[in-house]
């Protein structure tokens, strides 16, 4: 039976697709860890009051990172080396979204602008990391290998969307709506089809090292398909909304009372 479920396990069972897995999502946890850091150290002036959070983001996306290498280590497996058209973060970052790393490398404070570059980019993306999240507790949650590790990092992921969603409302309500409901549509539509293309680019080697049938790939690839043209046709306007989130100061001290939603 082809489900999310029955996929997955098959890919945790196979020491060599469960490498990849955990490969692809300890480099990409890395890189935000990194991101986020350099961002805290770079914000500026008037934004100081974000740095402490962005720090804890860049702490717990560096936290997920140990634990898919734990997991890799626990097996006795070494990383695997990351094929580009796989690589999510620095595909995004090829198209112009979110802060370029030659930016981040560099000791010069950031603008106002683009910290509302920052939160939409990881508003949209934590969206994804989220959603991500939500399924495989639900398909691998009980898994003795995966399954507290997953759990851990989804409430994490939770915590991120929500902080996300209530800065970016604080900015709007401060006057950046225009521009915020701009980059937030931007990103949207960048992060649909390059979550399209590398979801098809992992699905073939995983096809590969599990030795797929080509109709079974081929139901796959057009599972991730359709998945696109109905994010296209409207599936992306659920990344770009705000509501002021249940949990409050989700990664710290906050800054007052609710802003109001917009979509």
């Amino acid at each position: 039976m082809l489900s999310a479920r029955s996929l997955f396990q098959e890919i945790l069972d196979n020491d060599e697709s469960f490498r990849l897995f955990c490969s692809i999502a300890a480099s990409g946890e890395a890189q935000g860890g990194w991101e986020n850091g350099r961002i805290a150290a770079l914000v500026p002036g008037t934004q100081r009051h974000l740095a402490p959070k962005i720090a804890r983001h860049g702490a717990d996306e560096e936290k997920h990172g140990r634990i898919f290498m734990a997991l890799l280590n626990k097996r006795g497996l070494e990383a695997a080396e990351i094929p580009d058209d796989t690589d999510y973060t620095m595909i995004l970052e090829g198209l112009g979204i979110g802060l370029a790393h030659e930016k981040l490398r560099r000791d010069e404070q950031l603008t106002e602008h683009d910290v509302l570059t920052y939160l939409a980019h990881s508003r949209v993306t934590e969206q994804r990391a989220a959603e991500e999240m939500i399924l495989l507790k639900k398909v691998a949650g009980d898994h003795p290998e995966v399954g507290r590790a997953v759990k851990m990092i989804s409430k994490d992921e939770d915590n991120h969307l929500a902080y996300c969603h209530e800065e970016l409302l604080n900015l709007a309500e401060a006057g950046h709506a225009r521009t915020i409901k701009a980059l937030l549509r931007e990103s949207a539509l960048a992060e649909i089809k390059v979550y399209r293309d590398v979801s098809l680019a992992v699905m073939s080697r995983m096809a590969r090292i599990l030795g797929w049938s080509g109709v079974r790939y081929g139901l796959i690839a057009l599972g991730i398909h359709g998945r696109y043209v109905g994010e296209r046709l409207g599936g992306w306007r659920r990344m770009v909304s705000l509501r002021m989130p249940e949990r409050r100061n989700a990664l710290g001290t906050g800054r007052g009372d609710a802003a109001p939603e917009y979509a």
